[in-house]
């Protein structure tokens, strides 16, 4: 299949075969849109998952180096904590407000959770040594990895209660991490032995969108690695990282054939994870004096 054209809604974004736009070079964080937010008191914060109207969810570290997740309403901040975990992490929230992620107990065994009308479930590949929940569309149906006895990571979707599981032909390894209304799937693969694509880590990762069951790769023109993370609705546009062959990391917009890089302004690392149907990018950054933030990219219609 083919990435079909999307909408150019973005002004600056020139459909050639590679746009390489960093988005302004300001220190001023509403430059060129953006908005920069840190949950309060945090010494690290990432933007992870946003819905339609607006709502972002993430991590966040507090000053005791415990990792929790969150969720942003406006300008009001909620933490999630599955009960009794040692780390939380809030990856994807849909237009119902449910959301999903991953939490761990003192044994370090990454399980998947959906939180919904205020009550946690466990969402665990059967099987599996670790698993992550890292996407949820509108109906409900969830996206993850899991990773099997034989230490191989690969793909999952959950959908009405059951578990399918998927890999990227001939791949070592498969992630899937963001689906959209329509059941296109977007996430990450790599044939390079000992390398874990849900990590930072970027390079020899590739991107993929898988569609009515046909896998199609997504990489950033010119670059070392590229995983893609979040699909609006519709699904013409993608957005993820990749890292240049200076190994640094930024994130990218791709709408149809078009693709964008995205740098939050002065930040030495910038990566997109999710994205509304209008077009508002979320995702984190490394800003050069030290420290993770989350940002919010405004979609510029």
């Amino acid at each position: 299949m083919k990435i079909t054209p999307g909408r150019m809604r973005w002004s600056g974004l020139f459909c050639l075969v590679m746009v390489d736009l960093v988005l302004g070079a300001s220190s001023v964080a509403m430059a060129d849109g953006f908005t920069s937010f840190d949950y309060p008191d945090a010494v690290l914060t990432t933007g992870l998952g946003i819905s339609p109207d607006g709502a972002i969810v993430g991590r966040y570290v507090d000053a005791g180096g415990v990792s929790h997740g969150f969720r942003r309403t406006g300008g009001d901040y909620a933490s999630i904590d599955f009960p009794d975990a040692t780390f939380t992490v809030s990856n994807a929230i849909n237009s119902r407000g449910d959301i999903v992620g991953f939490y761990t107990f003192a044994d370090g065994v990454n399980h998947g959770y959906l939180y919904a009308a205020g009550k946690f479930t466990t969402v665990d590949f059967p099987g599996a040594l670790h698993s992550r929940a890292i996407g949820i569309n509108a109906q409900g149906e969830i996206v993850g990895r899991y990773i099997d006895a034989a230490s191989v990571s690969h793909g999952f979707l959950q959908k009405g209660g059951s578990f399918t599981s998927f890999d990227f032909p001939s791949a070592t390894g498969t992630v899937a991490v963001g689906i959209n209304s329509a059941g296109d799937i977007v996430g990450s693969y790599t044939f390079a032995a000992g390398v874990d694509c849900v990590s930072p880590q970027t390079s020899s990762c590739h991107g993929y969108l898988l569609s009515e069951g046909t896998f199609t790769s997504v990489d950033f023109p010119r670059s070392t690695g590229s995983i893609a993370s979040g699909i609006d609705p519709d699904g013409a546009d993608i957005v993820g990282r990749y890292m240049d062959t200076s190994g640094l990391t930024h994130g990218y917009l791709l709408s149809g054939d078009c693709f964008a890089t995205i740098d939050f302004p002065g930040a030495i690392d910038t990566q997109a994870w999710g994205i509304t149907p209008g077009g508002d990018i979320v995702g984190r950054y490394d800003s050069a004096g030290g420290g993770t933030h989350g940002y919010l990219l405004s979609g510029q219609q």
